[in-house]
């Protein structure tokens, strides 16, 4: 009996396509790792997208830390690991220069090439599954104004999972992977004005996202200001949404056959 090579190819094609959407491809995050002394063992990993890999990591005494690993797997033939190795640098760099802010987490160390490890924080991603207690917006306003004194767009508010409500009840922000300052916008005219752009967009996510969980709270003014969607929220949609419509499509193709991937890919 022989076999048809084609007939293979076309059976593990889909599967070449997906993984290729994987920070790592087919591996997954490291099962342990040490820094200083510590060694953290893979608790879950939560999250596998085209850029990164993230996962929760403990340590022999119960303490948590996040590791984030940008991408290693080349796509279309074409080497990404500097990509991973900048990305990891730059948002690195993010949390470096607010490690003296309490509501982000501080930076513990590297692993590999392409991974940071930072702390974890107690608490859940904001969801109108959970009650948001009284002066929280206020609090998540005043931390985005801080940013934007130091010259630093956030840029994904409009993700809920990234605002994180601590268990000491206040804000917190996770994952600065798009994150904007003056050096990388460049301090110049055009750089200057870009950067104030996405900081209003920063304003504009969490009034949506105040308008949504604590409408109570919301100001008229506030409320005017959420109703107008800017140029620059319509641009990045109408960019993004093709790739995502891709990779979901991909995805269910691959949970339909019954090849499912490991932990953190859908």
């Amino acid at each position: 009996m022989t076999h048809d090579p084609r007939a293979i190819d076309r059976t593990t094609r889909p599967d070449r396509i997906v993984y290729s959407m994987r920070a790592l491809g087919k591996a997954g995050l490291p099962e342990a790792f040490t820094i200083s002394g510590k060694t953290y063992r893979l608790h879950r990993s939560i999250k596998h997208d085209f850029v990164a890999a993230t996962g929760f990591y403990r340590d022999d005494s119960g303490r948590m830390v996040v590791l984030k690993m940008g991408r290693t797997q080349e796509f279309a033939g074409f080497p990404l690991l500097w990509l991973g190795r900048w990305l990891c640098r730059r948002e690195a760099r993010f949390y470096r220069k607010l490690a003296d802010t309490p509501n982000v987490p501080g930076i513990v160390g590297f692993v590999g090439q392409t991974g940071f490890v930072h702390e974890y924080v107690e608490g859940q991603p904001l969801s109108k599954e959970r009650p948001v207690p009284d002066g929280f917006f206020r609090q998540l306003q005043e931390l985005l104004h801080e940013l934007h004194r130091r010259n630093i767009a956030y840029v994904d508010t409009n993700k809920p999972e990234n605002i994180l409500q601590g268990d000491d009840g206040r804000p917190h922000l996770i994952d600065f992977q798009i994150s904007l300052d003056l050096e990388t916008a460049g301090n110049w005219p055009i750089g200057r004005w870009l950067l104030r752009r996405f900081q209003d967009e920063d304003m504009y996510h969490i009034l949506k996202h105040k308008r949504r969980l604590r409408k109570d709270e919301l100001t008229a003014e506030e409320e005017a200001r959420v109703t107008r969607k800017s140029a620059l929220i319509r641009l990045h949609r109408f960019i993004t949404k093709p790739y995502f419509l891709f990779r979901r499509r991909m995805f269910k193709r691959l949970r339909d056959t019954g090849r499912l991937l490991p932990d953190g890919s859908n």
